[in-house]
Formats: structure tokens, C-alpha cells, sequence
């Protein structure tokens, strides 16, 4: 089975992009393993072909070479962060509606190849300097989880997850900088991945 994890640096995470079966240090590693794990009797390959400070836009732009013909039997999905944050400063964010077209268009091509979808939502661990952006994300997520009822197979709500899992840690454990996950969140997006992960195919 084919699993092939799509994004920005939090899917991409210091992999080694000459080799597209290294899953660098972020969720996917923790994700593959924890698979692996309840599912020892499948042979899985697992590609991640996510790059550090893209957004829906670049998604589209490489859709062909970098979700179609990859062939996968499961495409995961993790974008929409730096679609606010790299317009924060100035807040001249991009148009809601340019934005929802952007991901609708790399979930209809990817839905006509038959794979299985899985969407994982953009989110902020609760940090001081970030906690603005949600003037722009909040917009964000809730077209994201649109399409997810449109879409998605199986959905990741992790900007409400994470804002009750920081109930009963600090935020930093999660992430020092409220975008990038620290091992503790890596570790803890990989288990919340395979759980799904392993729900849809059963």
C-alpha cells in the first residue's frame, strides 16, 4: 500500500528531498511507524513530498508530478498555515475564495485517481506571537473543514485537538514556535494519524 504525505515544513520537517522515502523528523515518521505497528501483516511504502514553506497555491502548481503520478493509494493533506502567514505582517491576506479554489482543485484531481483522502487541518499551538494570525486561519479552517465533508475519507481536526491537549500540557511541548511541532508533536499528530489511518483502511 501507497501512502504518500503532502504539505509544507511541517510534513516536510528536515526530510532528505533526494529521497522520497525519507519522512525526515516531523509527523510522518511517527505516523509510519505507529502503522506499521498495528499493522505488521501489510507492506506499506510510505513517500513524503512535502516542502517547506509551500502553500495551496504550490500544491496546484505541482499536482501532476507530485500527487498524480505518484500513484498512491492514500494521499494525506496538510497545507493552509502559510497561506496566512506569509501575508501576516502586512495582513493583506489571501481572498478566502482564491484559497478554497486552490485546495479544491488538488482534492478533485487527487479524488478522481480513486485515493483514499486524508485531510489534516491547519492549525496554531496556542503561542503569544501567533495567536493573531487567527483573524486569517480561523476563515481557513473552517473552509478547510468544508472540504473535508466534500472530500475527505478521514479528517484531522488538529487546531481543536490541539487546543484541548494544552489543557493538560504546556503548549511548548507541542511546539516552541506555535507553527512548527516539536517532537512532542510530531509524536502526537504521528498517533492521531495512524488511529485514523488505520480506521479508514479496516
Amino acid at each position: 500500500m501507497k501512502v504518500l504525505f503532502q504539505g509544507d515544513s511541517i510534513t516536510d520537517w528536515g526530510r532528505d528531498r533526494s529521497d522520497p522515502h525519507n519522512l525526515g523528523n516531523g509527523y510522518p515518521k511517527y505516523a509510519a511507524k505507529y502503522i506499521r505497528e498495528a499493522m505488521p501483516d501489510t507492506e506499506f511504502e510510505f513517500i513524503d513530498l512535502g516542502i517547506s514553506g509551500d502553500q495551496t497555491a504550490n500544491l496546484v502548481a505541482r499536482l501532476q508530478s507530485d500527487f498524480i503520478d505518484i500513484g498512491a493509494d492514500v494521499v494525506s493533506i496538510l497545507i493552509g498555515i502559510n497561506d496566512t502567514w506569509h501575508r501576516a505582517e502586512t495582513r493583506e491576506y489571501l481572498d478566502d475564495a482564491i484559497f478554497e479554489q486552490n485546495y479544491r482543485t488538488v482534492l478533485e484531481a487527487v479524488k478522481k485517481t480513486g485515493a483514499k483522502i486524508m485531510m489534516l487541518e491547519p492549525f496554531i499551538v496556542p503561542c503569544p506571537d501567533k495567536m493573531y494570525f487567527y483573524e486569517d486561519l480561523y476563515k481557513k479552517i473552517l473552509i478547510v473543514r468544508k472540504l473535508a465533508r466534500e472530500y475527505a475519507d478521514a479528517y484531522l481536526p488538529l487546531d481543536g485537538i490541539f487546543a484541548e491537549a494544552c489543557l493538560y500540557k504546556e503548549p511548548t511541548f507541542y511546539s516552541e514556535d506555535g507553527v512548527h511541532p516539536a517532537p512532542g508533536g510530531a509524536d502526537f499528530i504521528g498517533r492521531l494519524y495512524a488511529r485514523a489511518f488505520v480506521k479508514l483502511i479496516k
